[in-house]
Order: structure tokens, then sequence, then C-alpha cells
């Protein structure tokens, strides 16, 4: 169905009306949207979804997307002209605007801030400053300096001038002192333009011309050559080439030939040759085909079943299906039947790392249909494929987050795997939106489906499902009937050995006598281990052995990590860095303890005890470039890695048939934060560890003769924590059934709703000032629901003192919207007290 224009009385461009207007946004954090007015020449090109250039101001300029068009002005307002039209066709549907729109209010931010977030930067085209020259100036130049006089003479010649070509004018970056004067001077005035950012990849492809396209020609031109043997060379590997690729690209001929530039230029100009400039994809496509080689097991296909009889009547459906019980081939199976419908489906994954694993897995079966969409793409490569998406040219999109935000025109299907996963909500900046919960709106859109599937689904949406809100179905069953593996927990208190000495600087154990011992016998077999702490760096912090002095950040109240690869201590808060500390500030000691272990010392330990293993470390320190998740996964997948250590992302959904062990090194670390979801968080996390292991049949057999299916080793210093023995029995309804009690019992969520505030001040005493004047003001109607302010745990981040306010709220929308209005409102009026102008107030709303 095409979506050149959208369907509503708004929508139509009438031709010669007079007095049309146009709502549009812009990307900027204003708290409404601006109205323009439509000259009579652009009335017929102006279209909702549209981009256009317009001024805000007296010289800004933006584009900006066209919301509605309105045929009254608005009232107390004198509107500007739009200036331009950039599209011919919209690069946004109705459906992204409505859901802009819903995000912008539910989120508390403004509509430009989600526009900022959701369309690739080379759409919001860039204000490039231009000189023009003031004819009234004359040329006389001669009160000029020499740097004035050189650009003054440019611009009598050309008129105008590009920043750009300014710098190279002077040969030099630093312009504006010089660009200053000649405008103070009059001899020029400054002008903003948008410059398109996104340039198409061009390649210039090789073809044979068209005379000698007749055979006889050909030989006559080949039997008859006398001169040039390279250049004889480079046609016969141009023809060979056409002959097995169809298609010749210059760079191509030039490394198979082993030519040059100029003997290339010699047969064109000869005119045997031509060449042809074409716009190509910067990402390659497979061919399209769907192609499932595969049969569902009975679990999976009743499961399968029971998911499409849900859908039926309901518009969302959780799986739950324990670890490795099969859910991507149900996944895999709904794609099929979306695809063959002509619709199209969004699988959306919470973090970068899992897409290079499961995009193999569907490009084997749906090939060119299918595309990835996420941040480690170039700006460039991100248009090209969100125009594929507008056109309908793909069919699947794998992303994370952000994908929600492309311009789906016939959506029918949204996976949401490990629903449960934090990563699938925004911190920084607005919007700071959830994309499970905004996919969930986004499909309302359209009337598309959503499955969200985990092993351990969040509370929230469990409950949803077995309150009716969503279908709900269970997997209970490993594919292949692999039983889950065993989990032994070791009290590291009770562990003594001489180990201990040898990690004496350290107040914890990091590897221990068992798990060495476990370790090592699963490498001698062959098989690979998967280690956890959740914690990079060589030691998170240190501690004067005399006085108990700790190295902390300048700008924020936390403790510096040492990394030793790069021998620095940084703050994993703002990213400062600082050389290491060998001496306390505050007694002149010496000697440091190191406290706790991060991924880095974990690597370097596991090099020093198992020395003829191949050991890894999986973590943001290691994975940065674009394909090094994926080079990563690779080489564990191919085995040529026998020990992975690393933080979260070595857990999240991977699959990995040759694991037999998994190590969760300090689930301490895990279990004692100040946060009413740590329970839920934890058995989550240790949960998703063990799934990693024993997920395909061994051929080892246990001593009862049953086949081994790996094992999990949990080191703890409390053995007796309830989350601990409920993960020993792989019990996620128990865990549920538990916390739902407490939540109940406390008013969280589901059973509130929870928004959020933080205050940001570089002065202590005005943010806790600013925090409790906007409590006060908040008390008459919301007292029964206001906790704090009160000041985190962490009080200061980037220099910037920190409180907090939480608002829980009834699960009633009316008062929640009337919440939001209020709180709008009372940052505003704070706002204007002089004292509180510099305070910077977030609003998060289902904060995580």
């Amino acid at each position: 169905m095409s979506k050149s224009s959208f369907n509503n009385e708004n929508n139509s461009s009438p031709s010669g009306a007079e007095g049309l207007y146009a709502e549009i946004i812009i990307p900027a954090a204003l708290p409404k949207n601006y109205t323009w007015s439509v000259p009579a020449h652009l009335i017929d090109s102006v279209k909702p979804g549209c981009r256009v250039e317009v001024n805000l101001g007296k010289s800004k300029k933006y584009a900006g997307i066209v919301k509605k068009l309105l045929k009254e002005k608005p009232e107390f307002i004198e509107t500007k002209d739009i200036l331009n039209v950039l599209d011919v066709e919209p690069v946004v549907y109705e459906e992204q605007l409505k859901l802009w729109e819903w995000m912008a209010s539910y989120y508390m931010c403004s509509e430009g801030e989600v526009m900022a977030a959701a369309l690739p930067a080379h759409f919001k085209l860039s204000s490039e400053t231009i000189l023009v020259y003031n004819e009234e100036y004359g040329d006389d130049f001669s009160a000029l300096d020499h740097d004035e006089f050189l650009v003054a003479e440019a611009l009598l010649l050309k008129k105008e001038l590009k920043l750009t070509e300014v710098q190279q004018i002077l040969d030099s970056s630093h312009t504006y002192p010089v660009i200053s004067r000649l405008v103070s001077k009059k001899v020029c005035h400054v002008w903003e333009s948008l410059k398109q950012t996104y340039v198409p990849k061009k390649e210039t492809y090789i073809l044979l011309n068209s005379e000698y396209h007749n055979e006889d020609r050909l030989s006559d031109l080949l039997n008859n050559w006398t001169k040039a043997p390279k250049q004889m060379e480079l046609l016969l590997s141009y023809l060979h080439l056409m002959k097995t690729e169809g298609e010749v690209i210059r760079q191509n001929l030039l490394k198979k030939s082993g030519a040059s530039d100029a003997q290339l230029k010699g047969l064109i100009e000869k005119n045997i040759l031509k060449a042809e400039k074409r716009q190509v994809d910067r990402i390659q496509y497979l061919p399209k085909d769907v192609k499932i080689d595969f049969e569902l097991s009975a679990a999976q296909q009743k499961a399968f079943d029971e998911i499409l009889q849900q859908l039926k009547s309901k518009a969302v459906c959780l799986l739950h299906g324990i670890t490795s019980s099969g859910k991507t081939q149900i996944y895999i199976k709904l794609i099929e039947q979306y695809i063959r419908q002509g619709k199209q489906v969004l699988y959306m994954l919470p973090e970068i790392a899992l897409t290079s694993q499961i995009i193999r897995r569907l490009q084997k079966h749906f090939g060119g249909y299918i595309g990835i969409y996420h941040s480690k793409f170039s700006q460039n490569e991100r248009v090209e494929i969100w125009n594929k998406v507008k056109t309908g040219e793909l069919k699947v999109v794998l992303g994370a987050r952000s994908s929600v935000f492309l311009p789906f025109n016939d959506l029918g299907l949204i996976i949401c795997d490990e629903e449960h996963d934090t990563s699938f909500k925004q911190q920084d900046p607005a919007p700071r939106y959830n994309g499970r919960d905004a996919a969930i709106y986004f499909s309302s859109l359209f009337a598309a489906k959503v499955i969200l599937g985990s092993a351990t689904p969040s509370i929230e949406s469990y409950y949803n499902g077995t309150t009716g809100k969503y279908g709900l179905v269970e997997l209970p069953e490993r594919y292949g009937d692999v039983h889950l593996p065993g989990i032994e927990i070791i009290d590291t208190r009770k562990v003594v050995s001489k180990d201990m000495l040898r990690q004496a600087q350290h107040d914890k154990i990091i590897l221990s006598p068992a798990l060495i011992e476990a370790i090592n016998e699963v490498v001698s077999r062959n098989k690979q281990v998967i280690l956890f702490q959740n914690r990079r760096g060589y030691t998170p912090y240190q501690v004067c052995a005399t006085c108990g002095w700790i190295p902390q950040c300048k700008y924020c109240d936390v403790s510096l990590t040492f990394h030793k690869l790069t021998n620095k201590l940084v703050c994993h808060y703002c990213g400062s860095t600082y050389p290491p500390v060998h001496t306390c500030a505050a007694c002149g000691n010496h000697k440091f303890v190191q406290r706790n272990f991060g991924t880095e010392k974990i690597e370097e330990q596991l090099q020093e005890i198992f020395p003829d293993a191949k050991v890894a470390r999986m973590d943001i320190d290691t994975v940065r470039g674009k394909n090094a998740h994926d080079v990563l996964i690779q080489q564990f997948e191919q085995r040529k890695i026998d020990i992975l250590v690393g933080t979260q992302m070595v857990v999240k959904g991977l699959d990995f048939d040759n694991v037999d062990l998994v190590g969760i090194l300090d689930a301490d670390g895990l279990l004692h934060f100040a946060d009413f979801r740590v329970n839920e968080r934890a058995f989550q996390l240790m949960e998703q560890v063990s799934g990693r292991a024993g997920r395909k049949p061994s051929s080892v057999k246990t001593s009862e003769g049953k086949e081994a299916t790996g094992k999990v080793m949990i080191q703890t210093a409390n053995p007796s924590h309830p989350i601990l023995q409920i993960v020993q029995q792989h019990d996620y309804k128990k865990m549920f059934t538990e916390e739902l009690e407490k939540r109940k019992q406390f008013f969280y969520p589901p059973f509130s709703r929870l928004i959020h505030l933080s205050f940001k001040h570089k002065m202590k005493d005005i943010v806790e000032r600013a925090a409790h004047e906007f409590a006060n003001a908040l008390k008459n109607r919301y007292s029964n629901y206001i906790v704090g302010p009160a000041e985190p745990v962490i009080g200061r981040i980037r220099n910037q003192f920190l409180m907090e306010l939480l608002l829980k709220l009834p699960k009633d929308a009316k008062m929640i919207n009337q919440c939001k209005k209020d709180l709008l409102e009372e940052i505003a009026i704070l706002h204007q007290h002089k004292s509180y102008r510099s305070v910077t107030i977030v609003a998060d709303v289902d904060v995580v």
C-alpha cells in the first residue's frame, strides 16, 4: 500500500488555497511545536512527513518535519514563511509522527527531542555558514589587514564564500575572528544555509563499447591487436570478469588484472571500454529467498499453535521459554508466515552483541529480505537502511531499541526478544523511552501483533500475562530434551588454600580451587568455559593499607578503577582518566591493597593458571569497533577460544553449542544493590548465565548414566541467600510469586507506576533547596505518593550534585497524565526562580 500522502482532512495541499500553515517539528527541546506559514509557491509541495527548511529566531536554520497542515492562522503569533521544501516524498509516515507524539507525551519530553533520536543524522541537515559580499562597500580594501584583504578580494570575485572556502584561503581553521571583523566593517554579512550531509555511494562500472557487442567485431579487434600488450591483458581480464560476474567494477578489474589506471584510460580513449558511475548500496544483501529447513519439536509446535491462538484475541503474547528451549526457531516460523503475507517484521534485541549471531541464522532462512539497524552503522548506511524499510524492500529488520523509529509501511509483527533486559531503556539523553513499551504502542498503529520472549520475563510482563492483559505461552523444556545444567554453590568463606596467599591483596577469592579444577577438566575435554563478572577493568578500587584513603574521581563521588592494559585509573561514570596512584594523598604511605576484581584481572589470572588455554575477554573495552562483537563471537563459535571471561554481554541470549561450564565469580556483587528490583535482576542475570551451559547433548555420561548437561558454579560468601536457592532450582515462578507479594506490600510496579526526578547543579546547597521546594509544591496533591527528596548513593557525577525524588502513582491513566502535566508546570515555575534557573531537572518515566 502506498503511503506517499497521509489520509486525513488536513493532509491535502489545496492548490491555490489562501492562508495555509504548517505545524513543524524541529530537532530541538522546545515545549511545543512552532507553526510556519506556507508561501503560495510551495503550497503544492508541502506535505506532512516531508522535511522543510525554516528559520527560528533571527538567523538559525533548521530542517524540520511537517507534522500537519492547518487552514487557520495560530492566535497571538506572527508566523514566518517556510523557506524551502527538501523532499518530494515524505521521509516519515503518519505512524511515525503518531509514535513521536505519543513518546513525547508519555516520556515527558519534546517531539523535537524524539525527532533528534529517531532520524539518522544525515536527515537532520547541518547549518553551513556562507559569507555574502556587501555590494555597497565597494572595492577599496586599503583599510583591511592582510587576512581580511584576502577574504574580501575572493568575495569581490565570487560574491559568496562558504566557511570551508574561507578556511582554504587563509590556510587555517581559525577563521571566526577574521569573519567577525569583516562583518563589523560591513564588507559582508553572514547567511546560514542548510547542508545536505548524506552522500550516496558511487562505484565506477566498466562497460564494453556497444560496437563490440557484435562477436565478429570483437574477434576482429582481438585477432588484429598489435601494440600495447598490457592493454590487451587488461581487456582479456575484463572479458573474463564479465563472463564470471556479469558486471565489472573498476577497482575489481584493476586488482584482478594488475593493470594501472593509465592502461585502463588508454582503452577508454580508444572507445573500446567506457566508464559509468552508478549509485550502489553500502551494505551488500544476499538474494531474496525464504528457506525453512527444520521442523519444530512437539513442544515447540504446541507453543507455536498456542501463540497463533492467543494472537487471535490479544495484541501481545508473552512467550516464556526456558533457556535453550528453541524460541528463535518459533520466531523464524512466525516470520515466515508474515513474509509470505507480504508484511514487514521488526525483530528487536537489547544488545548489538546479540545481532551478529542471530543475523547469520536469519539470513540462512530469509536471505536478502532481512537487514540490520543499530548505532554501530555509519550515518550513510543508516540512511540507506531507512529508505529500504520505507519502500518495503526490506521485509525483516533486526535491530536494537532505535529500530522502533524506522518508517515501516506495512508492519505485521514485532518480536521483542529478551524483553526483560534493561538495555531496552534509553537513559540519556531524552527521550528516555523503553524500546519494548514503545514497540507495543507502535504495533497498535498498524494493528500488528507483538511477541515478547524471555526465559526470565520482567515481573511486569509476566503479571500482564497471568492477569490476561497479554497472552501467555509456556515452553518449559529445552530443545532436544536436554536437561538444565546443575548448579553448584561455592561458599568462598570456607575456601582456605595456598591460592588465598597468592590472592592476599584482594578481599575476595577470584578463582576457587573447585572452580579451577572444573575449568581444567572441561578444557581437557576440548569443551569451552564462560566466566562471568559484572565489573570491567583490573581493580575496581584500591585502598591505602595505613589510613584507608581511596583514590576518587575529581568530578564524581566514586572510586577509580585501575585498567592495567592502558595503565590508567578510569572513572566509569564520567570517563575521566588519571595516572596510577602510588602514594597516599592523605598519609604519604606507598602500600595499597587492591579491593575486588574486574574482568581484566580475571583474564590475567586465567592466563597464569592455564598457560596452554586460549583465553579471551568480552567487555566494553574489548569490543569497541563496528565488527568487534562479531569477530569475538565467531572465534568462540569456531572454538578458537577455550575460556571466555566477560561482563553481561557474554550472557544475553548467545547460543554456543560447546560450553560445558559457566562460572559466576561474584554473586554477592549482584545481590547487594539498594533497589527494589535487586532480587529480580540477580535471578534473571544468574539464570541467563546458567543458560549458556550444556545447550547441546554431551557424549559424557554422569555417574547415574545420564547425559551430562553442563555445569554452573556460583561463588558467594552468602550461600543461604534465598535467590541463590531459587536459581539452583531454576524456579522462575517461585521468584515471581515471592517478589510479587513484596511489590504489592510496598506499592511498587506492577501495582504502581514510577516517575523518577533527578535534580542536578554544581552547587550542593542550591540543588538541595530546589529539590525540597519542588517536593513541597507537590505535597498538596501527591503527598501520599512522594518518596524523597534524598541524595542518591552517588551524590555527584560530572561535577553536578544530585538529588532524587520518586513518585509511586496508582495505575490510573487520568491521574498519571495529570501528574505529568503538573510536574512540567512545576519545573517551569521553579526555573522562573532566579536561584534555580540553572538547576537541571530530568524526568524519567517508568524508571528501571
